[in-house]
């Protein structure tokens, strides 16, 4: 699929819609469940696009069909049901295992992550989105890897986690993701005191990303780094 112009806007801008910024790990710690949550919305919204094949193999077509109680309980915030299923049909860890190497099966390991970040599970979190392959998209998969991102800085790996963070914008590459993943790095940076390096993702939302609302006040985060 070819890629859209870095500054088109996609239409329904979802993960620059509501997300106010605080400082460093503060901010994540503050604000992990909003993230995820609108996370969660965008995989719910997309995902159907993201794994729909006109000639699907037998065995992707009952994968799909698998998954969708999941996506029901996942949609309903019932996260361990989605997890695990409800007896009568399967959670997304049984698609993961029945259904191995199937399109359907990455996507459930991205859900797995997602439900498993919501009920502070962060450890089993992180393994099921680093299994996660991402693929060419600039929504699910940059919001795949931005999830890890956060989960990372959760842990106290702040280093590892501005690196995904930056990896996670460089994927998106587009004026409502980027900008939200660069400004989490570079609050992060400055909280290690590494002032030169938030201002440097600063300039780049300036510059690169000027469409978004986030470059509107980006000025006043490049002071505040610079002093």
């Amino acid at each position: 699929m070819a890629k859209k112009n870095k500054h088109q806007q996609p239409k329904d801008e979802p993960i620059a819609l509501d997300v106010q910024l605080g400082k460093g790990e503060a901010f994540i710690e503050r604000n992990w469940k909003k993230i995820a949550i609108v996370l969660g919305a965008i995989i719910v919204i997309v995902v159907g696009a993201y794994i729909y094949k006109n000639h699907m193999a037998d065995k992707e077509l009952a994968a799909q069909k698998a998954i969708a109680s999941a996506q029901v309980a996942f949609a309903q915030q019932q996260y361990e049901q989605a997890l695990n299923g409800d007896g009568n049909s399967k959670g997304f860890l049984k698609v993961i295992d029945e259904f191995s190497g199937t399109k359907t099966a990455n996507v459930a390991k991205l859900y797995a992550g997602l439900a498993y970040a919501k009920t502070d599970k962060v450890d089993n979190a992180i393994k099921y989105l680093e299994d996660f392959t991402a693929q060419d998209d600039e929504i699910v998969s940059p919001a795949a890897i931005g999830a890890l991102g956060n989960l990372y800085i959760q842990k106290g790996e702040n280093e590892k986690g501005v690196k995904t963070l930056i990896k996670a914008a460089d994927k998106a590459n587009n004026d409502a993701v980027s900008p939200v993943f660069l400004l989490q790095a570079g609050q992060v940076y400055e909280s290690l005191g590494q002032n030169d390096k938030a201002v440097e993702l600063y300039k780049r939302i300036k510059k690169d990303y000027f469409r978004n609302q986030i470059s509107q006040d980006i000025d006043k985060y490049i002071e505040r780094a610079t002093k």
